[in-house]
């Protein structure tokens, strides 16, 4: 990245090219054009808008801005490239014990199946339970093994 500043430091100053005018010219701010010029990549969030602030720089300054960003790409293929295989295989093992939290649409959602037998033994408590109800009523209104008729008079 230094060798790209330098050639565009080197060039602008022979075309004549203050930092400024090249500023207002590509209407870049002249911060950025400095660290450009600089190689201080790491000031940039955006790597594509610095892709693209150097293809712009490289146009204007009459550099072919296609090779320009063949050694940028070249530059950040080896700057990125040298992150240790431990490095990653650590980071891989820890995204795998975070669990994630998936997304369920009610179409796909796996219902929880149920054991047929819990509902059969309610079933048969709550038809135990209606036929004791019935006895204790019948045994409530009989009296001495006679059915005695319960009836309201107004």
């Amino acid at each position: 990245m230094n060798e790209i500043g330098e050639l565009f430091r080197v060039t602008r100053e022979e075309a004549g090219v203050t930092l400024g005018e090249a500023s207002r010219d590509l209407d870049i701010k002249e911060v950025i054009l400095e660290n450009i010029e600089d190689g201080n990549i790491g000031c940039f969030k955006d790597i594509f808008i610095l892709k693209d602030n150097i293809y712009n720089y490289a146009k204007y300054l009459g550099i072919n801005p296609d090779k320009i960003v063949d050694e940028f790409n070249e530059y950040m293929f080896e700057y990125t490239s040298k992150i240790p295989v431990k490095e990653i295989e650590k980071r891989m093992q820890e995204e795998v014990k975070t669990p994630k939290k998936e997304v369920v649409s009610p179409y796909t959602i796996e219902r929880k199946k149920y054991n047929k037998n819990v509902f059969i033994f309610g079933y048969l408590m709550i038809i135990f339970l209606v036929i004791g109800i019935v006895f204790w009523s019948v045994k409530q209104v009989t009296i001495r093994d006679k059915a005695t008729v319960v009836s309201y008079v107004k």
